[in-house]
């Protein structure tokens, strides 16, 4: 596996053996993880530091390709950075490979090359068809769980190989697509339809989702937004503030006349974003200096202002009441399902 040599395994007391021993899934089968929670790749946020953390904790973390590949080091800075994460943890990590319909198109060659040369084994892809990166990766034993906001684009992925797929609900932080179906009828749509192993993506940072999910059908969770608010998560304290403070309502969307929505904080840039958009639709030239991914690391990685720049975030922002360490989080969260599927579930019966 993408095994590193010098972590030691987190310290094991008798409420983590009690807690958690008993989510087995086949997401935890699958990838010998501990428990059925993958951190989603995040821009500005997925470095290798929080994905360590996140698998030293028993979950899956996940090295986000796009924000690392950046020029001038491109694939080399991807190459640095997992190795960086080998040193930091020895249990399972992964990539994330989001396909982008916009912009400068990145070096998606590079990226998967580097993946491959540094022996990754699990990789989450995203975005528009996946088809030929999918191919690639598995030519390579590569396991890949793609994350998809429509049951039939999961289909397709799943045709082109893909090991696991990410359902990823309207209430998801980022790219919701543009059907606005939530995971409450997503996940019961997948648990019908699909044919291989799902997680539940988008909107989720509590143990009652995890049980949710699992009575939906769903194999586990796949956590963004609530990631952003640990301890180990490499962002301003600032933003962490911002999520802890927010509501369920402290969002919005942009980029819907553009037909590739996307969830963002709701804060004076995201409302100009959304006038400029309202007055010129379908005008990205009109909009990209407030949108900018620099304005959007300063804010993250440099100045903690919440309001100066545009930041994707789900709107399980208004679910975070703290910020705890990515060990106390996982803990906290398979130990309230755990209880829930045990006790509450079993007391109905």
């Amino acid at each position: 596996g993408p095994a590193g040599r010098t972590a030691p395994s987190p310290s094991g007391d008798a409420s983590v053996a009690r807690s958690a021993m008993v989510l087995k899934t086949k997401l935890t089968e699958a990838l010998g993880i501990k428990h059925p929670v993958i951190q989603g790749g995040m821009h500005f946020v997925g470095y290798a530091e929080l994905a360590a953390a996140v698998s030293n904790a028993g979950g899956l973390g996940i090295i986000t390709a796009l924000t690392v590949a950046q020029p001038p080091r491109g694939k080399e800075a991807l190459r640095e950075e997992i190795r960086k994460c080998k040193k930091l943890t020895d249990k399972p990590f992964g990539v994330n490979i989001t396909l982008l319909p916009v912009g400068v198109p990145p070096d998606y060659p590079g990226i998967i090359q580097v993946v491959i040369e540094e022996g990754v084994k699990i990789v989450e892809t995203a975005g528009r068809n996946p088809d030929e990166v999918i191919r690639t990766l598995k030519q390579h034993g590569i396991f890949v769980i793609h994350k998809c906001v429509a049951v039939r684009h999961a289909q397709t992925a799943v045709r082109m190989g893909a090991d696991f797929i990410s359902m990823d609900g309207f209430d998801c932080g980022g790219h919701p697509g543009e059907e606005d179906v939530g995971n409450w009828v997503l996940l019961a749509q997948a648990a019908q339809e699909l044919k291989v192993p799902f997680v539940a993506s988008g909107g989720s940072a509590t143990g009652a989702q995890l049980a949710a999910a699992l009575a939906l059908g769903a194999e586990g969770l796949n956590m963004g937004t609530r990631f952003m608010a640990t301890k180990e998560a490499p962002i301003h304290a600032n933003i962490k503030d911002a999520l802890v403070k927010a509501k369920v309502t402290d969002t919005t969307h942009i980029f819907r006349s553009l037909k590739n929505t996307e969830r963002v904080y709701k804060n004076a840039m995201a409302m100009q974003v959304r006038k400029i958009e309202a007055e010129k639709p379908g005008d990205f030239g009109a909009i990209a200096k407030y949108v900018s991914g620099e304005n959007y690391r300063k804010s993250f990685q440099e100045t903690g202002d919440a309001q100066s720049s545009v930041w994707s975030c789900g709107q399980s922002i208004g679910l975070i009441k703290d910020v705890p360490s990515c060990q106390e989080l996982l803990e906290r969260i398979v130990g309230e399902a755990e209880d829930i599927i045990r006790n509450r579930l079993q007391s109905k019966l």
